[in-house]
């Protein structure tokens, strides 16, 4: 009990400073990340107390700290993203998947080279120049360090949180700090470096629209919404006296992660029991399916769940509005457990390596929106690329926040192609099938093969986008 009211009192905490403090406003970081770098402060001081000040009391403190609370909230990421995952595809209906492709064709093309030339530039930059400066980086990490970068960019805390176990069984358990720290300052760089780009974008005439970043609200400064512009947070779908409306949206998550755990189950008996495939554990081998993180099969779950909504239930008990409100309460809690539980003394050894990699991972998504995003995307360049920026070094909600920044009121045609885009990229990258499995698949086939996949993949995406534009420039010359 004790560790959820610490983590509560954490969570008020990080809105009451974003409320309060004017560069936390300016930054617009969400209360959650505050509130975890808060709590990952305070403990990482009290350890330090303990070794420069050792007594009894703070001794007793630090004991009562791990045993009651950071012992619970170590489990919660990998528990909780989960549950959000499973929420992606609630309360939407299914779409056909050329209708997606139609909306958001160049934005899903540009967000795919985007995400796996993260992959590329973070593996290459690493076999070149981080492990001929380091080393013994390269053993001790079981060559997994170059995909840090983009897990932690790509997928988030969420998805870092979520393959703990998955870098635990892969022989490289220190992973999961690597990731969250990755994570951590890509949501840090992605809200500083957008905003100077949002405004460098203002005074070039590069927006949709003539705008002035630095006229925003108060309200919207400190993260309140106006009495009078307050929105639903759902629609009670179901009658209190039966069940209430918010217990049946999460029994309804819970039946999709249940689904996920039961592809997981069979994928794992047809490896090991139908196809014989089950390593020696005392020689590092073991199935493939053992260590592959259940949170985007739970994605699958949700997608099934909404697609039997769709065909058989003609009341529409599912409700987006209560689902998102299930999906964002854990995400909160999930960022808050993860940046506080980062193992601080496990990043001393890398933590040049690790800042060499981020620097590397912001200049490349700098890159993509300077000099490629107004070649490929068709209109408001600037808007769909800053987006997807946003995204790609933090969450979903970090490019939102920069969209919105640039286009209030969403009156360019990028919040549509962005969210739809995210139907097609979130089962991929975000934390999707590749950004999950990568490590497993690192390991089993070795780095340069995942390099040639990551390299390839994006190289096919830059042709999909220019090959038609080389073509229509040729028939117009002739």
């Amino acid at each position: 009990m004790l560790s959820f009211i610490i983590i509560c009192v954490v969570l008020a905490v990080g809105h009451f400073l974003r409320m309060k403090i004017r560069l936390i406003q300016k930054l617009y970081l969400p209360s959650c990340v505050v509130g975890g770098l808060l709590a990952l402060a305070l403990i990482q001081l009290l350890k330090g107390g303990q070794i420069w000040f050792s007594t009894e009391w703070l001794g007793g403190l630090n004991n009562t700290i791990n045993d009651d609370i950071i012992r619970y909230w170590r489990p919660l990421p990998v528990l909780l993203i989960n549950i959000v995952f499973a929420c992606l595809f609630l309360g939407v209906p299914v779409p056909k998947f050329k209708e997606l492709y139609h909306r958001a064709g160049p934005q899903f093309a540009y967000g795919q080279i985007v995400a796996w030339g993260q992959y590329a530039v973070a593996i290459a930059f690493c076999m070149i120049v981080v492990y001929a400066l380091f080393p013994t980086l390269e053993k001790t990490t079981k060559d997994i360090f170059p995909v840090i970068l983009p897990v932690g960019f790509e997928g988030g805390h969420g998805t870092a949180g979520g393959l703990t176990k998955v870098f635990e069984k892969n022989g490289w358990a220190d992973g999961k700090d690597y990731a969250m720290a990755s994570a951590t300052f890509g949501i840090l760089s992605a809200i500083i470096v957008g905003m100077v780009l949002v405004n460098w974008a203002a005074r070039c005439g590069h927006t949709f629209h003539d705008i002035k970043p630095q006229q925003i609200t108060q309200d919207e400064a400190i993260g309140v919404i106006p009495v009078e512009k307050r929105p639903s947070a759902g629609k009670l779908t179901v009658n209190s006296d039966a069940v209430e409306s918010l217990t049946f949206h999460i029994v309804v998550v819970g039946l999709a992660c249940l689904f996920g755990y039961l592809i997981r189950s069979g994928l794992l008996y047809l490896e090991v029991d139908v196809f014989g495939h089950n390593p020696d554990p005392q020689e590092g081998g073991k199935p493939f399916f053992d260590s592959f993180p259940l949170f985007p099969l739970c994605m699958l779950g949700g997608l099934f769940i909404q697609w039997l909504d769709d065909k058989y239930d003609r009341y529409k008990l599912i409700d987006l509005g209560l689902i998102r409100r299930i999906q964002n309460t854990a995400l909160d809690f999930l960022v808050v457990a993860a940046i506080a539980t980062i193992n601080v003394a496990v990043l001393k050894e890398g933590i040049v390596p690790l800042l060499m990699l981020v620097a590397v991972g912001i200049l490349w998504n700098m890159g993509c929106l300077l000099f490629l995003a107004k070649r490929v995307l068709p209109d408001a360049w600037f808007e769909r690329a800053i987006a997807e920026m946003g995204q790609s070094m933090g969450v979903t909600a970090t490019g939102l926040l920069l969209l919105r920044v640039v286009d209030p009121d969403y009156e360019s045609p990028a919040a549509d192609a962005f969210a739809t885009k995210q139907m097609l990229h979130e089962p991929i990258n975000g934390g999707g099938f590749w950004d999950s499995s990568v490590i497993p698949i690192l390991v089993s086939i070795g780095i340069w093969p995942v390099f040639g996949i990551t390299a390839g993949i994006t190289i096919f995406w830059l042709a999909v986008l220019f090959i038609p534009k080389l073509i229509k420039r040729d028939l117009r010359g002739a």
